[in-house]
């Protein structure tokens, strides 16, 4: 896979993922911990959110062959789940859901990094879909490898945001995480209408 392949696979999964969304809801769940525990912390829910998704990514297709769903009708299907998380990136819904998940009466002494900082906040349904999608479209293991070491990478950066989030809140603040959470909602809600027209050119309602 080539860079110029690399890249709108990358874009995909860091806007799905979305670490600067994530950022201010790791500080509000890593309230009146301190600093060595909030870095215990967001290693261990990254750790896990990228096995989640590595085991989705190099397993997910056969599960779905398992259950007779082909691999066309899960990108359909995906590229509508993507398109309604965009949707909510776009006016909000999915900062205001997860800023409910982050208010629920999380205790400080209690652990968020299986739930639900790696999941549903980072390997969640719209991230899942994406790495089976991109690992079914991906072009033999080079290719699968390339997929999942993006992934890696957007992982990367979400422990890098987790583990700065206190500085970048306080330079970005609320308008500026807006700006660019809706910036990101339109990239995805295109990226996903692509996903459901090629799934639609694989059942030959589309010309190629």
């Amino acid at each position: 896979m080539d860079l110029q392949a690399l890249i709108p696979v990358f874009v995909t999964l860091f806007v799905v993922i979305d670490p600067i969304g994530l950022m201010p809801l790791f500080v509000a769940l890593t309230k009146g911990a301190t600093t060595a525990e909030r870095r215990s912390i967001a290693i261990r829910a990254t750790t896990i959110a990228a096995v989640l998704l590595t085991l989705f990514g190099l397993m997910g297709e056969a599960v779905l062959g398992f259950l007779g769903i082909s691999m066309s009708a899960f990108r359909i299907a995906g590229g509508v789940l993507l398109f309604l998380t965009a949707i909510d990136m776009l006016f909000e819904r999915r900062s205001q859901r997860r800023k409910d998940q982050s208010e629920t009466g999380i205790d400080p002494a209690d652990d968020p990094s299986v739930f639900p900082l790696s999941t549903p906040l980072i390997a969640g349904p719209g991230s899942i879909a994406a790495i089976i999608l991109l690992s079914g479209e991906a072009d033999g293991w080079a290719g699968v490898v390339a997929v999942h070491g993006a992934m890696l990478a957007v992982i990367a950066m979400v422990l890098v945001f987790f583990l700065s989030a206190g500085v970048l809140e306080r330079l970005l603040r609320k308008t500026g995480i807006n700006v660019l959470t809706r910036l990101l909602g339109m990239l995805l809600a295109a990226l996903a209408v692509q996903f459901v027209l090629d799934g639609m050119k694989d059942f030959g309602f589309l010309a190629g």
